[in-house]
């Protein structure tokens, strides 16, 4: 497990000096020693500066640019109506050109800054000041079309191409959007009322997409009302998400998840508020057949101090797309409220890959129809050339220390016989139910263990210990069917 990043505040001391107590027995001697201590610091700030990133607890964060730029220099107007795509096009052009010097930052004021989809480039930070929207064009003449992501081989909606993201990059070095909260808001009403009505020939673009890049940190801004899904890095590396909240309806607001980590490594998402018209964050490594020969999982990625809602999916998925493997993976900290699941891992025959070592901690759930889920028949194919014999594999999961109330059932896990779910691991669980029915705990094809007294009791497929590790009891059955979907 790669070990999580930045906590509360970058410094974890502070001394304490007490006028009765002060070290040092004259000023010159203070001066001396705060002399001494800044040499030393722009030291180790030099030290630890490595391509344009300042190291710290070993975690690279981006320096400050040398250069900043104002979206109004280069013809920016914010009323909402002025179209801004060529403003925000000179500006990276502009920016494309410092990257040797450290790159620059691109200040957008605040106003209303409508404008068609545009890229970004490498070694840039655009930062949204308060009260400043990015908002996005409606009429779909004006987003271009691209290929299908390889490890999908087809559009996703349709066959073919699809629409770009609002801001997009590809092969991209450290690339940064920030600011004091402002808004990337993806006016995506127009296009979900089309993709309703079958009127969309192409794949609904989303809102924030970075592709084969590395080095991104996405902080402090709100993201809200995407066409399609909200924040989609893709095959990217060291990428951190944190302080961000993404909106858009809870129904009627199809497939608007709120971050799609898809084929990523060495990730961080913390400290964020999501509330979305599908999955809040959906972990996805390729589809099918594509995604297998694609052959890029997701690792090490954590996901951590949430608040989270889905009042048509789940707050946290694994899947379905995740042909290429998904490992290494921890969620901690997290609130599910409102939502039809919280948990779930969701894969098919045809997918191949793997979902493993997978720990889910500290997880309250309020309000929810099913806690956790694993799911093995979710039966979605871009088309007839998958192999139904390319079987997933889900082992090695693990659930401590969860509460909740509200939950109509706290688990479902529905392996198969040909997809059996081995290695989980229940620990330090009470959630409070809304419905008096036997078998509230549901098992098909499943094999675990349950460490200590949980409640609902567990079905029988797990193996039970107690705190101290004893063997209690020996699982009944591993291969019992007892699923109702009547609850």
């Amino acid at each position: 497990m790669v070990e999580s990043s930045v906590s509360g505040s970058w410094i974890h001391g502070w001394m304490q000096f007490h006028s009765k107590t002060t070290p040092f027995a004259s000023h010159k001697t203070l001066f001396g020693f705060l002399w001494v201590a800044a040499l030393a610091s722009v030291m180790v700030w030099q030290r630890n500066a490595i391509s344009g990133y300042l190291v710290l607890g070993g975690v690279s964060v981006p320096m400050l640019r040398p250069v900043v730029f104002d979206l109004r220099e280069f013809g920016g107007v914010g009323d909402g109506v002025t179209l801004n795509t060529e403003a925000f096009e000179r500006a990276i052009d502009a920016i494309s050109k410092l990257g040797k010097e450290g790159g620059a930052q691109l200040n957008v004021p605040p106003g209303r800054w409508l404008t068609a989809p545009f890229n970004l480039t490498s070694h840039m930070t655009l930062f949204l000041a308060q009260d400043s929207v990015i908002l996005a064009i409606q009429d779909e003449k004006y987003w271009p079309l691209m290929p299908a992501l390889p490890s999908y081989g087809y559009g996703r909606e349709h066959i073919g191409p699809r629409y770009s993201s609002l801001i997009h990059g590809q092969n991209l070095r450290d690339v940064v959007i920030t600011g004091h909260n402002g808004t990337i808001n993806g006016q995506g009403q127009t296009w979900w009322t089309k993709y309703r009505q079958k009127l969309l020939n192409h794949t609904r673009g989303p809102l924030v997409q970075i592709l084969w890049s590395s080095n991104i940190v996405i902080s402090n801004i709100t993201l809200r009302d995407s066409p399609f899904w909200t924040l989609h890095p893709y095959d990217c590396k060291n990428v951190t998400i944190k302080n961000v909240t993404i909106l858009a309806p809870v129904s009627h607001a199809p497939n608007t998840d709120g971050i799609d980590p898809d084929s990523c490594e060495d990730m961080l998402i913390e400290d964020c508020f999501i509330s979305v018209g599908d999955d809040a964050i959906a972990i996805k490594s390729g589809w099918d057949q594509y995604g297998i020969t694609y052959g890029r999982p997701s690792r090490n990625i954590v996901i951590r101090n949430l608040v989270v809602r889905s009042n048509v999916s789940a707050g946290i998925s694994i899947g379905s797309e995740m042909s290429g493997g998904v490992s290494n993976v921890l969620v901690e900290n997290i609130l599910v409220w409102e939502s039809k699941r919280a948990m779930r891992i969701k894969t098919a025959p045809g997918r191949g890959g793997y979902v493993r070592q997978i720990a889910f901690r500290n997880l309250i759930f309020k309000n929810v129809r099913v806690g956790i889920v694993i799911k093995t028949d979710y039966n979605q194919h871009p088309d007839s050339g998958y192999d139904p014999r390319a079987l997933p594999v889900l082992r090695d999961i693990s659930f401590t220390t969860i509460r909740g109330k509200g939950v109509r059932v706290p688990v479902r896990i529905q392996g198969s016989e040909h997809i059996p779910v081995k290695n989980v691991t229940f620990q330090d669980m009470k959630v409070g139910i809304t419905y008096k029915k036997k078998h509230i705990f549901q098992c098909a094809f499943v094999q675990g263990q349950v460490i200590g007294t949980i409640f609902p009791a567990p079905c029988e497929n797990f193996d039970q210990y107690n705190e101290q590790g004893q063997l209690v009891k020996h699982a009944a059955s591993k291969n019992v069917t007892d699923i109702d979907y009547e609850i």
